[in-house]
């Protein structure tokens, strides 16, 4: 994200003498003074990336208004409006979580009302889920909100660097995806 500079100020020849002036008052857009662990952290990806994560989260929850329903059990939702009745390990695939994650998304929006879940005919061993009349009413009301909240995690970026940011972000989680289906 480029920063705006500050105008510089051009100094008037005077015949007076120079008078010390006062420290300016920082203001939004003005640099932060050097940092060196600032400098160090933000040097990571990871760390730039949990950061995003967490802002994203925050957007998310004040937009969203519900401190009853998480990003991720958005996104469970979203995949059972889209996919009925998927077994735990289909959930878990789309979503990149590990088992035990899925499972307690799961129990969290069935204690909810938001999903039921059955035991598969064809394998007793697997549960099948699917999302209730309550949950599809959830994320409908939400929609409008968690687009909201996608565009201002952006907002920073010109809709150029969006584009570019959001295909850089999808080839690197496709090729780590990729190599880590090979291992």
């Amino acid at each position: 994200m480029a920063k705006k500079r500050e105008p510089v100020q051009k100094k008037s020849v005077s015949s007076a003498p120079a008078t010390p002036s006062p420290a300016p008052t920082p203001t939004p857009s003005a640099s932060p003074p050097f940092n060196p662990l600032r400098q160090v952290m933000w040097g990571r990806p990871g760390f730039l990336i949990r950061r995003l994560t967490q802002i994203g989260q925050a957007i998310f929850f004040d937009l969203c208004k519900s401190e009853s329903i998480t990003p991720l059990q958005v996104g469970m939702l979203t995949a059972l409006s889209m996919n009925p009745w998927l077994d735990q390990k289909a959930i878990g695939r789309e979503l990149a979580l590990d088992r035990t994650t899925t499972a307690e998304v799961l129990k969290r929006l069935g204690d909810k009302g938001l999903v039921e879940t059955r035991v598969n005919p064809d394998d007793r061993r697997s549960r099948l889920s699917v999302i209730t009349k309550q949950g599809l009413r959830l994320i409908n009301d939400l929609q409008e909100s968690i687009a909201r909240s996608q565009e201002l995690l952006l907002e920073p970026l010109t809709p150029e660097e969006r584009a570019v940011f959001m295909k850089l972000l999808t080839q690197l989680v496709d090729a780590h995806e990729k190599m880590n289906t090979r291992e």
